[in-house]
């Protein structure tokens, strides 16, 4: 199944580069947008930035194309849009603001947690 592929590489270019509490949230069931959420957080802006440009390339060289990115002006988060798994890679102040976890209330995957 691509979706799992791509949720799992997407996974591991975070992981990869330090990515901290990786979470998946997964909102079939909620949200007509996306199947999966991967959330991430960085140590700084740049952190964040290189996590997320991270995921954009790794996902391209295993043929996956990317819908787009937002937020790498700022840093403090970053979305990667591939349509079916969004990645949000955020600092923690930001994380802790949005709280994505809670506003999605979705149990956190933990077979996909780092």
């Amino acid at each position: 199944m691509a979706v799992e592929q791509l949720k799992a590489l997407a996974i591991e270019a975070l992981d990869d580069l330090k990515g901290r509490d990786i979470v998946t949230l997964d909102v079939r069931g909620v949200s007509g947008v996306t199947d999966y959420m991967v959330v991430c957080s960085g140590t700084s802006n740049r952190h964040v930035k290189s996590l997320a440009q991270n995921v954009w390339v790794e996902a391209k060289k295993a043929g996956y194309t990317p819908l787009g990115m937002e937020g790498e002006q700022s840093a403090d988060w970053v979305l990667v849009d591939f349509g079916d798994v969004v990645v949000h890679v955020m600092l923690p102040e930001a994380r802790l603001f949005y709280d994505l976890e809670r506003l999605w209330q979705v149990v956190p995957n933990a077979d996909d947690e780092s």
